[in-house]
């Protein structure tokens, strides 16, 4: 074989990356539904299953069985020794340190809500980029996210506890990362269910932090705070933040709440926050964050395409868009810090 020939052959492109890509929701579906039907809770604690015996616990049908065990062995979610009838499943590290809903550690809340709620509405995604208006419960019933979430107990529960689950090890992070030393109080704006406040409080003991969000929430946020038993570091509140100013705090934070909201609410509740630091203070917005030249963050720039399924005008930004933002409203110096996977801090100093 010539040099040429050889080069061509090694060179050859394929449309497997295309092919793989367009029919990712296979496994993405074959995840999701593990979760939703607690696969790898069954599982926990480190069991060993046969095929039939999960298929007894979570209710399998008899089709069902393996193709969807095995599929999940394939995918690297599952490990197993042999084979059909013979076969005996069992959690990978992962899945049974994050996907078995008695552990702390769980994080399949957000993997519920993908389930239940955004995997349907992204089967709109090309009316969204032709109309650019929202395709969820808005489309559907006239009722936007938050008023659907917020007039349901049961699923704004699950919201936050899914908001919680992908956030905690970013503010775990954030905690452990940020010099918290020149400072004594911080405010969190938007704080479900405590989880940010209560990180750093945990790993800054000098710290008091209150977390604020809308009535509905506060039982949540109280109940979790008395479970992290920090209720001397770490108080609730009530805040409506279109509406009402914010308390006088060091640290201001928002955590994935600027990427909600359209270009001007982004840059009134980055003026609120100006407006309730003093000189010194910090606002630190956390988020998942495109990178300046919009080529890499792919998890970034996907979720700005969610933000326009749920609301239509809001998006996801770069830090050089926060940086310009807060510099319009009065902070002197931007820095960005990165905390876990796709997100980071972006710090703006009064």
């Amino acid at each position: 074989m010539s040099m040429e020939t050889s080069t061509a052959v090694q060179t050859q492109i394929t449309p497997a990356r295309i092919i793989e890509t367009g029919m990712a929701f296979f496994s993405s579906k074959a995840l999701l539904s593990a979760v939703k039907l607690g696969v790898f809770t069954s599982l926990g604690g480190n069991k060993k299953l046969s095929g039939k015996e999960i298929q007894q616990a979570i209710g399998l049908s008899d089709r069902a069985v393996y193709d969807f065990l095995d599929g999940l062995v394939s995918l690297g979610f599952l490990n197993r020794t042999g084979l059909l009838e013979t076969a005996e499943y069992s959690n990978t590290e992962e899945t049974e340190l994050f996907l078995d809903k008695n552990k702390p550690s769980y994080v399949g809340g957000i993997l519920e809500m993908a389930n239940d709620r955004l995997f349907r509405f992204w089967a709109d995604l090309d009316d969204a980029l032709l109309t650019g208006r929202p395709q969820n419960e808005l489309k559907r019933n006239g009722k936007s996210m938050f008023d659907e979430l917020y007039s349901d107990p049961a699923r704004l529960k699950q919201f936050i506890h899914a908001m919680s689950g992908i956030s905690t090890g970013n503010y775990v992070a954030f905690a452990n990362t940020f010099d918290f030393s020149p400072y004594q109080t911080l405010c969190d704006i938007g704080g479900a269910a405590g989880i940010l406040s209560i990180q750093v409080a945990k790993h800054n003991p000098h710290m008091n932090c209150t977390s604020l969000d809308l009535p509905q929430v506060t039982p949540i946020t109280n109940e979790t705070i008395a479970a992290h038993g920090v209720t001397d570091k770490v108080k609730s509140g009530i805040i409506n933040f279109f509406t009402d100013e914010f308390p006088k705090a060091d640290i201001i934070t928002m955590g994935m709440i600027l990427h909600d909201w359209d270009l001007e609410n982004k840059k009134m509740l980055i003026k609120k926050a100006y407006n309730a630091l003093p000189e010194g203070g910090a606002f630190v917005a956390i988020e998942s964050l495109i990178d300046d030249d919009r080529r890499k963050s792919t998890f970034g720039l996907m979720m700005s395409l969610n933000m326009l399924i749920e609301f239509g005008v809001a998006f996801d930004f770069t830090g050089a868009d926060f940086e310009s933002w807060a510099k319009e409203a009065g902070f002197k110096k931007v820095e960005i810090i990165h905390l876990a996977g796709p997100t980071s801090a972006a710090i703006a100093y009064k």
